[in-house]
């Protein structure tokens, strides 16, 4: 089948590498003639485990091109539109403008039977405005929202624990629908939930699955809160209530929180959206949900001021960790960078190692000092922060090498992540998030 992909940033590149990997013909569009270039030469402009083989694939094989002409989309049976929704600058709903850009652009080179299948998080009612501007064209719109994490995107597109279609009502929305069921065929043959929904139910969807994830992961911050006022662990006791199969143990983590460029701004994007609805009650919860996040962050920071008597002034620190989170150089609303900026703040010298994402990291906040290999970002240093779990900090730097490296033996745990017991008992000062 003939595909587009309208956008093609990290949501956008991944489909359109994704589905000319299972047998599609696509051709990715943006207006970022750089980011053409280096995606037209089989190159991912960011890091995604397993993109540049299926993209360098997509584009041997001819099924899969890139162009800055929107006019390069006609002809395509299904126009997939997956461009960012970021945070509006003064306030906390959802910046549409790269949404209405697209479906405008997009109309001209439309067919009657065409599909158009929104894919980008907008607020609820965004996709009854969008058909209503589409179906004059005699092309279908559909919402078909993704569910992709970081680091494991590719996946997540050719192997989606479910797909979601938000289909207009009749015999329109039946033959999209069975449009859909054809583009994603290998994942309906491996019986992957197909489910069909109205506009609405599809938008809050996406949005719901965020606010859901989000809450779990604050409410254990919440927990850890507690813990660390009565001398609990909050580790033991996320397995505890882990063990109960209507809570589970996945995202019951507790550390500095969330990040990249989803949980944050969609949530907020969802509480602004239900309090223009005259429902803002209903997710309230959601701005507390919020708070305590970034609260984890300024707890990590006051557990390393406070290990070193009050004041860092001077103190050579080091930051496992840049990215959001590992398996990507996603740096937008890093909980690691937070940390990192506030302690360079209060006067530290902060060095900051990451495996993918320094350059990102650099661009944002050149005033922090950056170096690539892990091993000389701890020489020398009065303590240690991990903050993004990469498995080269968690599992393969053993505390014995690390004290060879570092001057002091201060390791504050931003993530739970290590063996605390044999950090102490290799002479480091140990802190967690919520531990004893």
């Amino acid at each position: 089948m003939k595909l587009s992909v309208i956008g093609c940033g990290y949501l956008g590149a991944v489909h359109a590498a994704a589905m000319a990997s299972i047998g599609h013909d696509v051709v990715g569009i943006d207006v970022d003639e750089r980011k053409i270039a280096s995606l037209s030469k089989g190159e991912a402009p960011f890091f995604e485990p397993g993109l540049p083989e299926i993209l360098s694939e997509g584009i041997a094989s001819g099924r899969l091109r890139f162009s800055t002409d929107m006019a390069d989309a006609h002809g395509a049976d299904v126009h997939f539109v997956g461009v960012g929704t970021p945070q509006q600058k003064d306030g906390y709903a959802a910046d549409l403008t790269y949404v209405n850009a697209a479906i405008d652009g997009l109309i001209p080179y439309l067919r009657a039977g065409d599909l158009v299948a929104g894919k980008s998080t907008v607020p609820v009612g965004t996709a009854a405005d969008l058909a209503a501007r589409v179906s004059p064209t005699g092309a279908t719109l559909v919402w078909n929202p993704e569910f992709l994490r970081e680091g494991f995107a590719v996946k997540d597109t050719v192997d989606p624990d479910r797909l979601v279609a938000g289909v207009p009502s009749g015999e329109e929305g039946d033959r999209a629908a069975d449009i859909l069921r054809e583009v994603y065929h290998p994942a309906i043959a491996k019986q992957t939930p197909f489910i069909v929904t109205d506009y609405a139910t599809a938008e809050l969807v996406k949005v719901a699955a965020n606010a859901f994830l989000a809450t779990k992961i604050s409410f254990i911050n919440a927990m850890a809160e507690i813990a660390e006022v009565t001398g609990a662990d909050v580790t033991q006791l996320a397995d505890a209530i882990g063990h109960d199969a209507r809570i589970g143990r996945r995202f019951l983590g507790a550390g500095i929180g969330f990040g990249g460029g989803c949980l944050p701004k969609d949530i907020r994007a969802f509480s602004a959206r239900a309090e223009e609805l005259g429902r803002g009650e209903s997710v309230g919860f959601l701005r507390e949900v919020d708070a305590i996040n970034l609260r984890r962050r300024d707890r990590a920071v006051e557990l390393v001021v406070g290990a070193f008597g009050g004041s860092v002034f001077k103190k050579n620190i080091t930051v496992l960790g840049a990215a959001f989170k590992p398996h990507s150089d996603d740096v937008r609303d890093s909980p690691a960078l937070d940390v990192a900026v506030k302690l360079h703040g209060l006067g530290a010298w902060v060095t900051i190692t990451d495996p993918e994402a320094i350059e990102n990291a650099r661009r944002i906040h050149p005033q922090l000092n950056y170096v690539a290999e892990r091993d000389e970002a701890l020489r020398g240093a009065d303590g240690v922060i991990l903050v993004t779990e990469w498995d080269e900090y968690r599992r393969e730097l053993s505390p014995e090498h690390a004290a060879t490296l570092a001057t002091g033996r201060l390791v504050v745990d931003g993530r739970n992540g290590l063996d605390a017991a044999a950090w102490r008992a290799a002479g480091w000062t140990y802190y967690g998030m919520g531990r004893p």
